[in-house]
């Protein structure tokens, strides 16, 4: 006999037809509305488990459920019923899993404001009619336990349940009752899962696979390893740790083992199991650092967490990727830029001198992100296996997530650009960078990131365009074709691709192409690793979006065939042996390294040089500045005098000026001219500003050059002008401005030009603010855009004289001109929809909608105004142009109605609570010694200044800036256009508007 029926049959009510003796059958019990309390959390998960028996013989047993937000039902561990509409009840015939009882067990979660569920079953029997309801004898927890779902697990210390509700009583889901219950459709048996295998699209011969639906209570994975099993482990961002093994090839890919790992560990954004222990990089929740799980007993589960590591820095600019060493002795793992270098770092291949390095005044981001963020940014370092020594490797990066080892044994990544940035000169495309020895990648917060010909920093391998970095492995072990096998995969969240980047020598360095390798709507993709089977595993998932694992096979023609190893001609062996050996030296003092290092400074290939200067730059500055003031070629000269800047004396700063006068600035190639400023630049910035006569001097000198034929050496030619005060530097870079054909150049010499003090006419101080006045209207950029030109006007306003005031007041007063947001008529109030209003509807998405109207409701819904998508727009909020492509319908639906559910770092506001009870809440734009700068409306022009000595406490706020009414003026259908316009990312030509009738 069953368990349920033997031990669980008491647990039952029943309700018998009539008594033996005629008298009326007892009522039959009210569900009512539980929680685990009546105030929840929003995003609050939990667990209800109510176990129940089974009296006769079951002709028929009926589920009836309701959930204020999300449900799924099970019985003995089956999924029976799932729903997301308070509102509207569904029921399923579950005859077939409740025979002999046994255990109801529900998962629940709760958006937001109240929370409950309600639940009846109803069984039918030769004895009679028995009911089952929701109500405070349930068991309940919020503690997202592992066999939540099996009648053996115990749930004796669980709490019970609060009785919230009674069905259709006054107040909370009163319009719920008895009669909607009864006439309740039939629902699904599972809520909306990942994005089927078919819809992935993948370069020809390639198949995916969906391996596994990751439910809700199992989180949003972002981080994959494999164990010496061959089996994957993978991390919630924001809970546990999973263990899967996989189907066999040909198997059914639904037949996948997955395990939840009994122990406290996980909120990872880096897996990597090696020397037996699985090393977790946490970022989220609490006790960020590298951690080490060790399985102590051989029960095959990790039983001890011990922390290596501890990091200053969390969430999505936190501690990201570890990856093995090539030689399989050491760790490397890499943080982004919101993770500060902690104490005990003993060693550093990259010189211990990083700075900023800009010329002339930065400004911080517009909108406030990475406000006071200082070099290095983010980092790469080293470790051994117990994470005793550390030794910074790489530096410069703005948020490289993840690294991997190509079969050179060179290590690569894949950088995040700063979206808000676009149209601005300092904006960075994301880019895959070589982390070759002592790299520092010039990433420096707000418009002070180094372009690309800066010879102190490190270029690109291969610029990819706008995106969100994730997960990067090499395809090595692949069941690919070989050029795949050689490939590096690189992951984007933001615009769900999968791309494959082909690298190849470039001297001692790389260059690199790629293509879309697979590409899906929605498909966030989080990380990738190669199965012991040959296969490529990948995972969608983050910020709680929908999660799945999926695998990708090659089912082609051409052979997967181990490829062997590319052997590159002996020019390339030559310059990597060359690079090598100079990488030998940095980290250390070495009497044989500035002899060794030297002549390589003038070597015509830029990696060579890179790796000599940084070998140069380790040894004692008095060993070789003799050397460097006497260096004749002119890329050494250039190489000696940055590294003299660098590590000198404010008395080496003539000495090095002369030494760079010799350079024939006007015969050499443009890549020299280019480093040949930096240098001047950087021996100013770093040794301060030379005396009168030099400055003169120096400021006839580029005035001389100035303008040049080439855009880039004019763009550095007029930032050493402006700092010098040159007599021509105004005039010539306003009609630069003024002709420039680039949006790009012109904001550089505008933003420049806003320093200049000196050398103005009336005249053209007017060109100048005329140009500001419609730049913001004329041009466009990212969120910070607007701000950023907001921001250098005022500067250029500060530099004006009282006369120059007054001869400027009208301009000055003037309102600027504003891009006006897309039109949209007036509408009245037509509901305050929410999920359970719309959730159901979603399926009808996919096709036979209206794009034109759905560009017109996210015109009603006022989206435009904050957010830009496909071009136009506003750009105080995020670009949602690639919004579908990372969120699911549901999840699109869930953002804008429940805005607040999850929020980015980059976006979230702060909370100042001050000394007198006043709280302001806004985005921190500016931060001096003694005052936060706080915008508190993303639509205002002004903000506010808070003093830290009036401040209490602060913290980031739970609370979106976006209203959670957005749709109040949409009828139902043209909320459903909006999610397919969103989805399709303004591509009018998407499958979801072709002219299909709708359902």
């Amino acid at each position: 006999m069953r368990f349920g029926c033997v031990l669980l049959c008491t647990l039952t009510v029943l309700v018998p037809v009539l008594r033996a003796n005629g008298e009326a059958a007892p009522a039959e019990p009210v569900p009512h509305w539980i929680w685990l309390a009546e105030n929840a959390t929003d995003n609050q998960e939990v667990i209800f488990r109510k176990s129940f028996g089974v009296r006769g013989k079951l002709t028929k047993a009926t589920l009836y459920a309701a959930a204020d937000n999300h449900m799924e039902v099970r019985i003995n561990a089956r999924k029976v019923l799932a729903g997301s509409d308070w509102a509207r009840p569904v029921k399923q015939d579950v005859t077939e899993h409740a025979q002999g009882g046994g255990l109801l067990a529900v998962w629940a979660r709760n958006d937001g404001g109240p929370a409950g569920l309600l639940l009846k079953l109803v069984l039918e029997t030769d004895q009679g009619v028995q009911v089952v309801v929701s109500d405070g004898s349930w068991k309940v927890t919020d503690k997202l336990v592992d066999n939540w779902t099996s009648p053996y697990a115990s749930d004796a210390d669980w709490p019970h349940a609060e009785a919230l509700r009674a069905l259709g009583a006054a107040g909370t889901w009163e319009t719920v009752t008895a009669k909607s219950l009864a006439e309740a459709p039939t629902g699904p048996t599972v809520l909306p899962g990942a994005i089927p295998a078919e819809e992935i699209s993948l370069l020809p011969g390639f198949k995916a696979e969906l391996l596994y639906s990751i439910p809700r209570w199992e989180g949003s994975w972002v981080s994959l390893t494999i164990d010496d099993k061959g089996r994957l482990i993978a991390s919630d961002q924001y809970g546990a740790l999973y263990r899967i093994t996989p189907p066999a090839i040909g198997a059914d890919p639904e037949s996948a083992v997955i395990e939840k790992l009994d122990i406290q560990a996980g909120f990872a954004h880096g897996l990597l199991y090696a020397f037996e222990s699985l090393y977790l990089m946490r970022a989220e929740g609490e006790g960020y650092g590298l951690y080490r799980l060790r399985d102590t007993n051989g029960d095959d589960q990790f039983d001890e967490v011990r922390l290596l590591k501890a990091l200053e820095g969390a969430g999505e600019h936190g501690p990201h990727g570890i990856v093995l060493a090539p030689d399989g002795r050491s760790l490397y793992i890499v943080a982004g830029n919101h993770t500060k270098v902690p104490e005990g770092f003993e060693d550093s291949r990259v010189p211990r001198v990083w700075d900023e390095d800009h010329l002339l005044p930065r400004h911080w981001d517009a909108n406030g992100h990475a406000q006071g963020v200082m070099a290095p940014g983010g980092w790469i370092a080293k470790t051994d296996p117990n994470g005793e020594h550390w030794e910074i490797t790489s530096i410069g990066m703005r948020n490289t997530y993840d690294v991997a080892f190509n079969e050179d044994g060179e290590l690569f990544g894949y950088d995040s650009d700063m979206e808000w940035d676009w149209g601005m000169p300092w904006y960075r495309p994301t880019r895959i960078g070589h982390h070759a020895s002592g790299s520092d990648f010039g990433w420096r917060s707000g418009t002070s990131k180094w372009p690309e010909y800066y010879p102190d920093g490190y270029p690109a391998v291969v610029n990819i365009g706008m995106g969100s970095p994730t997960g990067v492995l090499f395809g090595t072990g692949a069941a690919f074709p070989a050029k795949y096998q050689r490939a590096m995969y690189a992951l984007d969240w933001t615009y769900g691709k999968l791309y494959a980047v082909h690298l190849e020598a470039d001297g001692a360095g790389y260059r690199g192409t790629f293509e879309q390798f697979a590409a899906g709507r929605p498909l966030p993709l989080t990380d990738a690793i190669i199965g012991r089977d040959g296969a490529l595993y990948f995972t969608i998932g983050g910020r709680r979006v929908q999660s799945g694992l999926y695998r990708v096979l090659y089912t082609g023609d051409e052979s997967t065939a181990l490829a062997p190893p590319l052997v590159p001609g002996p020019d390339v062996l030559a310059a990597r042996a060359i690079r090598k050996q100079l990488e030998f030296f940095h980290g250390q003092t070495h009497p044989q390294a500035v002899e060794t290092a030297w002549p390589h400074l003038g070597s015509a290939d830029r990696y060579i040089r890179y790796a000599a200067r940084v070998a140069v730059e380790h040894q004692p500055v008095d060993a070789w500045r003799s050397r460097a003031l006497s260096e004749n070629r002119p890329p050494a000269i250039i190489e000696a005098m940055i590294a003299l800047s660098r590590h000198g004396e404010a008395s080496d700063l003539g000495p090095i000026l002369d030494r760079l006068s010799t350079l024939p600035l006007g015969s050499l190639p443009e890549q020299q001219v280019l480093a040949a400023l930096r240098a001047y630049g950087l021996a100013m910035i770093r040794l301060g500003r030379p005396g009168d006569p030099t400055v003169a001097s120096l400021g006839r000198k580029f005035d001389a050059m100035y303008p040049a034929a080439s855009a880039l050496v004019n763009r550095e030619l007029c930032q050493l002008v402006v700092y010098l005060e040159a007599p021509n530097a105004v005039s010539k870079s306003l009609k630069l401005m003024l002709e420039s054909p680039t949006q790009e150049d012109q904001v550089h010499y505008a933003f420049t030009l806003r320093n200049a003090k000196t050398g103005w006419t009336i005249e053209q101080r007017k060109t100048y603010f005329q140009w500001m006045h419609h730049a913001i209207a004329k041009y466009s950029g990212g969120a910070s855009f607007t701000k950023f030109v907001s921001n250098f006007r005022q500067d250029a306003i500060g530099t004006l004289t009282d006369a120059e005031k007054v001869a400027l007041k009208e301009i000055l007063e003037a309102p600027p001109e504003y891009a006006q947001p897309v039109a949209a008529a007036p509408r009245r109030y037509v509901f305050n929809w929410r999920m359970e209003d719309i959730e159901p509807l979603l399926d009808q998405t996919r096709s036979g909608r209206s794009f034109e109207n759905g560009k017109a409701a996210f015109a009603a819904a006022r989206c435009y105004e904050c957010h830009r998508f496909a071009g136009e727009g506003g750009s105080t909020g995020p670009d949602l142009t690639g919004a579908g492509s990372r969120f699911s319908a549901r999840d699109l639906l869930e953002q804008i109605i429940h805005p607040s559910s999850v929020i980015s770092d980059q976006y979230a506001d702060t909370d100042f609570i001050l000394t007198d009870g006043q709280v302001i809440t806004g985005r921190v734009e500016r931060e001096t010694s003694s005052t936060y700068l706080v915008r508190t409306d993303p639509l205002a022009i002004e903000a506010i200044e808070v003093f830290k000595e009036d401040i209490d406490r602060q913290a980031l706020s739970r609370i979106s800036k976006m209203p959670e009414d957005l749709l109040s003026t949409l009828e139902k259908e043209d909320v459903l256009d909006l999610i397919s316009f969103l989805r399709a990312g303004g591509d009018a030509n998407d499958g979801a508007f072709r002219n299909e009738p709708r359902p």
